[in-house]
């Protein structure tokens, strides 16, 4: 990095809520937040938001007339960006730019649209207009009435972070004094969790965890969906900041099938070595994987760890076995993990993990996400 980067705010909307103190409460306990639901006949686990926290992202959807007309990708993005702003301080109107991903878009629409066009023989009006995956950030932007570029994107399950990429490279460009980045997904319909299932890497069984994310002995994949938005508040020279970007790196490795991952996974290893930089490796105090419960993206994604840190690795940890994996938004919901654990000097283990020991200071914490197609991201974030 060629200047240091901060972040003023973060803010999100998850199963694990959206205030800063709920969500922190909900990581210290043990207990999960996935549950099994009845998509149109079919069995599937997945972790929705809280029940208030829908009621009240209702009452926001009936505020306004337009938006009713929104997919809840975009709401939730909306929702959680006036709260980032409004927590780091940001005047609304002002040049600020905007890159909010998504990894699918406007699922439920879209499907409730192709649903109604296989049953008419043609297509309803806002049917394209409201589906495209530029409609996050710009709505975004209409709600804060910014000034700034506007970008939405999907680099699948990595999304979150690569537009923590974007929103560093246009601030150190000087193209920017200002940048919301993040992610948001609202993914959980039946043609998506269908989708998983034919992959064949979809949570089968509802165990004590359902989803066995960093469970080295698992014997079979274990991944679960959840639904989720979240953004940070960017800036170069901030007068108050929760934390600082230390470090960027990303890769992409060649593949032999379209969602495979090598088995040391050697995109991981790229990207984690330029994100530490020179930093002694010892100084690493932890690592947030991607670690998505699959048997061999939490393998592969183990041993590229081993192969940057040695056995002697920093402690590791993920939150997908409490919330699910949120597509998009995953990479932004595990940098607010490693946020929280920063603010409280408290390392949050997996519960059925081997890798439970947590580190003798919190610092420098590692924050990884890979996606379909090979592409991994990895973020050092640490205390400001």
């Amino acid at each position: 990095m060629n200047s240091p980067v901060y972040i003023t705010s973060i803010a999100s909307v998850s199963p694990l809520g959206k205030t800063s103190e709920e969500i922190w409460e909900r990581y210290k306990d043990p207990k999960h937040l996935i549950s099994s639901h009845d998509f149109n006949g079919m069995t599937g686990y997945a972790a929705f938001l809280p029940k208030e926290l829908k009621e009240e992202l209702a009452q926001f959807r009936d505020s306004k007339p337009h938006f009713r007309n929104l997919d809840q990708s975009v709401l939730y993005a909306v929702f959680a960006s006036r709260e980032a702003v409004k927590r780091s301080g940001w005047s609304v109107g002002g040049n600020i730019g905007i890159n909010i991903g998504s990894s699918r878009g406007a699922t439920q629409l879209f499907e409730k649209y192709h649903a109604s066009f296989l049953n008419l023989g043609k297509a309803e009006i806002l049917a394209s207009p409201s589906t495209t995956l530029g409609n996050i950030s710009s709505w975004v932007a209409q709600d804060l009435q910014s000034s700034g570029p506007e970008i939405s994107h999907s680099v699948t399950c990595s999304t979150g972070l690569h537009a923590v990429l974007n929103g560093i490279a246009w601030l150190q460009a000087g193209m920017a004094d200002k940048f919301l980045v993040g992610g948001s997904e609202a993914a959980l319909t039946p043609f998506t969790i269908a989708q998983m299932k034919a992959m064949k890497i979809y949570a089968s069984q509802y165990l004590d965890f359902p989803c066995r994310a960093l469970d080295m002995e698992k014997t079979r994949n274990s991944m679960t969906l959840g639904e989720a938005a979240g953004v940070l508040c960017l800036e170069k020279n901030p007068e108050n900041s929760i934390a600082k970007i230390g470090g960027i790196g990303y890769a992409t490795e060649k593949l032999k099938h379209s969602v495979s991952i090598s088995a040391n996974a050697e995109c991981f290893q790229k990207s984690m070595k330029m994100a530490i930089g020179a930093i002694p490796l010892d100084e690493i105090d932890a690592v947030v994987m991607h670690a998505p419960g699959t048997q061999k993206g939490d393998k592969a994604e183990v041993n590229a760890i081993r192969e940057v840190f040695g056995e002697q690795h920093p402690a590791l940890t993920s939150n997908k076995w409490k919330i699910g994996h949120t597509f998009g938004a995953s990479g932004i919901l595990s940098l607010e993990l490693a946020i929280l654990m920063l603010q409280h000097q408290e390392f949050i283990p997996v519960p059925f993990s081997v890798f439970q020991k947590a580190p003798k200071q919190l610092k420098n914490i590692l924050v990884n996400a890979v996606g379909f197609g090979g592409n991994a991201v990895s973020v050092l974030v640490n205390k400001s």
